[in-house]
């Protein structure tokens, strides 16, 4: 049976990701409101303290981050800065990488708080470098997930676990 054609839609393919319009008041203001929205829900995952919350978005005064928030939940007019923008980011590709990473968000989550060997982190949990209040420190722990699904070293996790060694004769050259 034959379909009937489909309409024609034009979809807005928004600012271009190289090009300053990217930081138009009205891209910002696009982004704020589901950036922050998205942010509270992974801190209410993740377990973080208010003050570790202003932490990572860069130390606004409490007043202004509980005006985000309740702007952002009611779905009204914010415009966030760039800075918070990106603090934002990075947190939501950590989250993103944890998801990758790890089979459950428990695990994901220990993983955040527990001391980690890598020299990053100093033998401190990563969550310690998240919140440190620096755009380096968020940025740092989302390099170290990204190169980690990438392949790089991660210590082991339960999917690992499960994986069985490869050899030789698992190598086929065709």
């Amino acid at each position: 049976m034959p379909t009937a054609p489909r309409p024609s839609v034009a979809l807005d393919p928004g600012p271009s990701l190289i090009g300053p319009e990217r930081f138009s008041p009205e891209h910002r203001q696009r982004l704020s409101g589901p950036g922050m929205r998205t942010f509270v829900a992974v801190a209410n995952l993740w377990g973080l303290t208010e003050d570790q919350r202003r932490m990572i978005l860069g130390m606004p005064p409490r007043s202004t981050y509980h005006g985000w928030v309740r702007i952002a939940r009611t779905h009204g007019s914010l415009r966030l800065d760039l800075d918070t923008l990106l603090r934002i980011s990075a947190v939501l590709g950590v989250h993103q990488a944890l998801g990758v990473l790890f089979a459950t968000e428990p695990e994901a989550i220990a993983w955040l708080r527990n001391p980690h060997s890598a020299p990053v982190f100093g033998g401190n949990p990563p969550l310690v470098l998240l919140t440190c209040g620096t755009q380096d420190g968020l940025l740092s722990v989302r390099r170290f997930l990204d190169a980690a699904r990438g392949g790089l070293y991660m210590p082991p996790n339960s999917l690992d676990a499960e994986a069985a060694a490869l050899t030789d004769a698992d190598i086929v050259f065709s």
